[in-house]
């Protein structure tokens, strides 16, 4: 099923954020019906650095195509504010559109840009930003490939900004609206009414963050069509990671964590080793005999 169809049903659909084919991979096995390929979280574990526009076009788009390759579920791709002009756009597009993504985000944000939920930021003017959503929808080679247009002016702007701004990106085109960092419910529900009819809306949500946590019934009940965690995974992996380096420095043996672990056997299970060596020999009668 296309992410286009599956936004016109009636359920919300909750995606985890990931940041590589592994990780990608793991959220498809736990049932996840799309993922999210988060900025953010590249720029922690590629860098070991903060969202703060680090990444450059081909350290993500590499990161997408080999996520591409791994999974079967729709991506879609955090690509910043498209890494310059419109022109820049298209060509942002294009080469994630060839490496798999489903939809592709766009924000409007300046250089240099931030987390959505970090103080900072700066934002290109509104006609600008339409622009380069027309670019994008131009430089699109399917219509199934969706342009999800993000806002972050509620921070910089005001909330009342961030509608005509987000107005404006509707009438551009965009296929999905991301109005981000709302500070409470009645804010989320007032995004909702003016736009919801009219699109689908993501909500973010972010441990910490300036939006309120909510559940998947919640955000349906508001009337949000996608809801992304698109940190959570790093953050829960930061944390196993941090017990794992103390108990192995301090105990000088993994032996205490086995029950923590995937063992040799079952990560190999869990990342098709047995049927790769399978396809291998398949196409080599000779793969594996020396």
């Amino acid at each position: 099923m296309t992410i286009r169809k599956r936004l016109a049903e009636p359920d919300l659909l909750l995606i985890p954020g990931v940041y590589d084919a592994l990780s990608g991979l793991l959220a498809q096995q736990a049932g996840a019906e799309a993922v999210y390929l988060s900025g953010a979280s590249i720029s922690y574990t590629r860098l070991g650095r903060s969202d703060v526009g680090l990444m450059s076009i081909s350290e993500v788009g590499d990161t997408l195509a080999m996520l591409c390759d791994r999974i079967d579920i729709p991506v879609i791709v955090d690509a910043d504010n498209g890494y310059g002009n419109a022109l820049n756009v298209q060509r942002t597009v294009r080469m994630f559109e060839r490496a798999g993504a489903a939809v592709i985000q766009l924000e409007d944000q300046s250089y240099p840009k931030r987390c959505g939920h970090l103080s900072g930021k700066s934002l290109i003017s509104s006609p600008v930003m339409a622009g380069k959503i027309r670019a994008a929808l131009d430089a699109r080679n399917s219509d199934e490939t969706l342009i999800m247009a993000r806002t972050d002016a509620i921070a910089v702007e005001g909330f009342e900004a961030a509608l005509e701004r987000a107005e404006l990106y509707v009438e551009a085109g965009a296929d999905v609206l991301f109005v981000e960092a709302p500070r409470d419910t009645t804010e989320m529900a007032k995004i909702i009414s003016r736009f919801g009819h009219r699109l689908p809306l993501l909500a973010n949500m972010v441990e910490g963050g300036k939006t309120p946590l909510l559940d998947r019934a919640q955000l349906q009940d508001i009337g949000y069509k996608i809801a992304i965690f698109p940190g959570g995974l790093v953050r829960a992996q930061t944390y196993a990671t941090q017990s794992y380096l103390a108990t192995l420095l301090k105990d000088g043996t993994t032996a205490n964590m086995l029950n923590q672990m995937s063992n040799f056997d079952r990560l190999n299970q869990i990342i098709g080793t047995p049927e790769l060596q399978a396809l291998g020999k398949s196409y080599d009668p000779e793969e594996g005999n020396s």
